[in-house]
């Protein structure tokens, strides 16, 4: 195998279409908006995209293998068309990040894609109830149109964006394609749906398209449930406190 294999399965044509892409990473945020976007909307499976940059397994559902890799899917909506990234793996070494982020660009500009939006998540380190999103974007005049949507926020995210959505980001703007990042925050502990509907809902005022958010609404009722057993067992192992002590005889 090659480095990078793109294999295309499918011709399809669209109009003016946007790269979304949601891949594995903080609180899997990116990846469950992408998701729900194709659990919402008639999707075609237009590419997958194969590496010998990522881990050597294949995944296997109802006895049926397949080697991992990226999959490329064409959504058409009445408000916009759209090119969705997803994959249940990024690369695992430098160069293969560099590789196949300049694969997913070749493609995207092989559709005519005028734009790209890459989603993910951005740590707090604790439990939040309000889901902000912040943004970083390849260039000013993008900064200005995300403004009335997002945060910018100075030096933020602290240690910048890695893996392919901060590539999509560097290297777009040296092919001069628009790309921003739009991160919803998170604890970073567990998956968020709700951080994935914060996402979502900006992406849905920037770029057009109409989604419901049932299924996200359910998935963010199960993890409360885990958010919740999780706070009572840490309560049940507090230390006793200096008024607990004074009643062991």
């Amino acid at each position: 195998m090659d480095e990078v294999h793109t294999e295309v399965l499918a011709e399809v044509a669209l109009s003016d279409p946007v790269l979304i892409e949601g891949l594995p990473g903080v609180g899997h945020v990116g990846k469950l908006a992408a998701e729900h976007l194709l659990e919402e909307f008639d999707a075609t499976l237009v590419a997958r995209l194969y590496s010998r940059h990522f881990p050597p397994q294949v995944t296997v559902e109802n006895g049926r293998s397949k080697l991992v890799g990226l999959e490329f899917h064409a959504v058409e909506t009445e408000g916009a068309d759209m090119l969705v990234l997803t994959g249940d793996h990024q690369a695992q070494d430098n160069e293969g990040h560099y590789l196949i982020t300049d694969a997913v660009l070749d493609l995207a500009e092989e559709h005519g894609v005028s734009r790209v939006y890459a989603l993910g998540g951005v740590p707090t380190g604790e439990l939040i109830d309000e889901y902000g999103v912040i943004a970083a974007a390849s260039d000013d005049l993008l900064v200005e149109e995300l403004e009335p949507h997002v945060e910018f926020r100075e030096d933020e995210p602290a240690g910048g964006i890695v893996g392919v959505s901060g590539l999509l980001l560097g290297l777009g703007e040296r092919r001069g394609l628009p790309t921003a990042c739009l991160m919803g925050e998170t604890s970073g502990y567990l998956v968020d749906p709700k951080s994935a509907r914060a996402v979502l809902e900006v992406l849905q005022e920037i770029v057009g398209f109409d989604v419901g958010y049932d299924s996200l609404e359910e998935r963010a009722e199960e993890m409360e449930e885990v958010v919740k057993k999780i706070q009572e067992m840490e309560g049940a192992q507090q230390p006793p406190s200096d008024e607990d002590l004074r009643y062991i005889g």
